[in-house]
């Protein structure tokens, strides 16, 4: 918790930093708290969509709390910005991840 309260309190001087946000939510999944990463993460998708990182996690919490219509649509779109982006190496991690829940 001592790193979750840091964090906060960083983000509490710099409310729109997806970083601070990003890492919250990896904090959260660490205390398998995924109602409250997810609730960092859609944050830093609606604060800046081209944070690409953030794409692959959020799917990966909707997956876990079994919400698999969301997992799909995320990593689709996720896709399509890093196509934007051009990156190649975001871009084949989601597919990948997207393939997988796919043929599941």
């Amino acid at each position: 918790m001592e790193r979750i309260d840091k964090l906060n309190q960083m983000l509490q001087q710099h409310p729109t930093d997806c970083f601070l946000m990003h890492a919250l939510g990896l904090e959260y999944l660490k205390i398998n708290d995924s109602p409250t990463a997810l609730k960092y993460f859609e944050k830093v998708i609606a604060t800046d969509n081209q944070y690409i990182g953030t794409y692959y996690h959020l799917a990966k919490t909707y997956e876990k709390m079994q919400e698999t219509a969301k997992a799909i649509s995320i990593y689709e779109k996720g896709i399509e910005i890093a196509q934007k982006l051009k990156d190649n190496h975001a871009k084949n991690e989601l597919q990948m991840a997207l393939d997988e829940i796919i043929d599941d």
